[in-house]
Formats: C-alpha cells, structure tokens, sequence
C-alpha cells in the first residue's frame, strides 16, 4: 500500500506502530501539516521564503492551500517599472509552483491527481491552490 498511488477516498501518510504501517486519512492533522510543509518548501525554493499564513481544509477529494506569501522586493521593484512584465512573471512562476507542487504531493505522500488549480493576487499576496484528487475508476 506504501508505493501506490492514493486517490480521492483513500489515504496517505503513514505512522508505525510495531511493524504495522498505519494509513492515516488526508484530513488528519499530520496529513495536513506535511502538505503545509511541502507548500512552503516549494515557496522557499522558489521565492527563499515561506508564507506568512498557510491553511490546509480537505473535503470530497478536495484539498485547500489558502496562502498569504510575503511581498517580495523584486517583485515591487519589478511593479513600478513594468506591470505587464510583472505580471508574466508572477503567471509563470505560478506554473512553475503548480508543477513542482504537483511533483511533492505525488512523490512524497503517493496522491493520485487530477488537476492543481492557483489563483494569486499579487497586491493582497493572497494565493489559493486546489488540488483535485482522482477518483477510482471504477467509482
């Protein structure tokens, strides 16, 4: 069960207990905070630094990063001289942080996923990310 993928109704992370490997579900608070840390570490490594504010809610498949990421002097910089230029840049680091997200969930807690939808408005720093789980085939 380790190695294989988990989909929307079942589970991921694991504890031990002995030599038995127990699921624990996607909503459970360890769940949780390991797709917290595994959000930041993709802003630290995009950016150099996490976010200021990060919640994680599961439901039906569901799961919800809602974000609040520090504003970066570059970027403001980058603001006041070429907004179009600005905002290519945030469009496509957003893309770069959907995949590398996407990579983190998949290798390090066996997701099977749908889609990864980011939606960041630059002059609140707000950022949501939903990331959509498969469903069995046969469900």
């Amino acid at each position: 069960m380790y190695n294989d993928r988990v989909d929307a109704r079942q589970c991921t992370t694991f504890t031990s207990e002995g030599d038995n490997m127990n699921p624990l579900p996607l909503d459970h608070n360890e769940s949780r905070k390991r797709m917290a840390q595994l959000y930041n570490e993709v802003s630290k490594e995009l950016f150099g630094y996490g976010t200021t504010l990060l919640r994680v809610t599961v439901e039906d498949g569901l799961i919800t990063l809602q974000a609040r990421h520090r504003r970066s002097p570059r970027s403001a910089a980058l603001e006041g001289e070429n907004l179009a230029l600005k905002q290519e840049v945030d469009f496509r680091l957003s893309m770069v942080y959907k995949r590398k997200f996407r990579e983190k969930l998949e290798n390090e807690m066996q997701l099977n996923i749908e889609a990864i939808l980011r939606d960041y408005d630059a002059p609140t720093q707000w950022a949501f990310t939903n990331v959509i789980l498969a469903k069995e085939p046969n469900a």
